[in-house]
């Protein structure tokens, strides 16, 4: 018994003396990197300020035009300690001082363009730290995440700090011309929110607009936070994009939400506009029971992905003339959408798969709001709309060309699919 405690204690005393998960994590490899980053930075400095005075240092003074070289153009006075946090680590460097003289003939100080007045991070520690929150991180997972590389340089409020640094580059791209924007068609649909509003959580739309490039490429045109999909909202969007110089698209591509339609048709009225097959087939089964759904999806899809106009025409009127016998709302659901429903067919088939839906926006509402499901509700509209656009603009999310983007040269024919039953 008693060689059996002992043996037990023995153990666990080895245990709380053994070293720990991160206690011996020493690296002569980034100690090494670091410190001969801090001798680059301190000599592209150095050489910065050589060319600036036009002499290296310790040089005595020349006068102007003796042996071909430039007078001087001020002196140097000691230097500066600075903090600088790179994807090097946090370092401490040396900044040179100097006075520049002037025109004048007074001095003043001299600034190196490589390191910026009250610059604490390199841009590219700013990228990765806004990276990091555009992955769906909040502020204080950042922090801990990072830790280890900025050794604790980092804290939230420096997250929130670059985060802000993205506002204006938000700012520029809201305001920018879309004149040379070649865009042949758009894209529109809407996706619903949680913000925090006057200090309690709100639902908001975000109204997101994508356009079609002649050469087929999707390019984000416009994301703004509204109070919903009204006609008043979209009208808002719409119109800001005319103001900015957008050209008059070839054609439309809606989820189908009133307030976008009615919008539509004052400010483009005309334009061929196909109504998302995907919301539309939700709606087929909204007015159905469970047991009918799987009977309605293989009538559905057998109508909406037939290849030929022909086929689609016929599987329509014979869809409409079933389910008008079996379950009356789901065929009236249906012909309420109209011929805006089929608008696709009217197109060459290569382009019908990126035609028959906003498939294009619903990937990015699904995948912005994986990034946020972390923070829950955000902190502000102007939050939402700006984390959206700075997804794609910072490469997180890519858009690639549309499908059958070589024939959209082609003009959708004038004649619409025959809607008798």
């Amino acid at each position: 018994m008693t060689s059996d405690i002992t043996k037990s204690h023995a153990l666990q005393c080895e245990g709380e003396t053994a070293p720990q998960l991160f206690d011996d994590w020493f690296d002569p490899i980034e100690t090494a990197v670091r410190e001969r980053a801090r001798e680059f930075i301190e000599e592209l400095i150095r050489s910065e300020l050589d060319a600036a005075l036009a002499r290296p240092r310790y040089e005595h003074s020349r006068k102007a035009g003796r042996e071909g070289t430039p007078g001087m153009t001020g002196h140097r006075h000691g230097s500066r300690s600075r903090s600088l946090t790179g994807s090097f680590g946090p370092i401490e460097i040396a900044v040179p001082r100097a006075r520049r003289d002037t025109a004048h003939g007074k001095t003043t100080e001299w600034k190196s363009q490589s390191l910026r007045a009250y610059q604490r991070r390199t841009l590219a520690a700013d990228a990765l730290i806004a990276s990091c929150y555009l992955a769906g991180t909040n502020t204080r997972r950042v922090r801990r995440a990072l830790s280890a590389l900025f050794a604790g340089a980092v804290g939230k409020d420096t997250v929130s700090r670059v985060w802000r640094k993205v506002k204006s580059d938000w700012d520029a791209w809201n305001a920018r011309s879309l004149a040379e924007e070649p865009i042949v068609r758009l894209i529109l649909d809407g996706t619903v929110v949680r913000v925090r509003l006057d200090r309690k959580a709100t639902t908001i739309s975000l109204l997101v607009v994508i356009g079609v490039r002649a050469d087929g490429q999707k390019v984000l045109l416009a994301i703004k936070s509204m109070g919903g999909e009204s006609t008043e909202a979209w009208r808002t969007v719409l119109d800001d994009l005319i103001r900015r110089g957008l050209r008059r698209p070839e054609f439309l591509i809606v989820d189908g939400a009133p307030g976008l339609e009615a919008s539509i048709a004052a400010v483009w009225d005309g334009v061929p506009v196909q109504r998302c097959t995907v919301h539309k087939h939700r709606n087929l089964l909204a007015h159905a029971p469970e047991r009918l759904h799987e009977e309605i999806t293989a009538d559905y899809n057998d109508m909406i992905y037939a290849a030929t106009r022909e086929e689609i025409e016929a599987r329509r009127k014979a869809f409409i003339r079933k389910w008008r016998l079996k379950h009356r709302a789901v065929a009236d659901s249906l012909q309420e959408a109209g011929e805006r429903l089929f608008t696709f067919t009217r197109l060459p088939p290569s382009q019908w798969k990126s035609a028959r839906t906003t498939n294009a926006i619903e990937r990015l509402h699904e995948e912005f709001k994986r990034r946020i499901k972390t923070q829950t509700v955000l902190p502000s509209a102007d939050t939402a709309a700006m984390l959206f656009w700075a997804l794609l603009a910072s490469g997180q999310i890519n858009m690639r060309k549309v499908d059958g983007w070589k024939t959209l040269a082609t003009k959708p024919i004038d004649q619409p699919i025959d809607l008798a039953a």
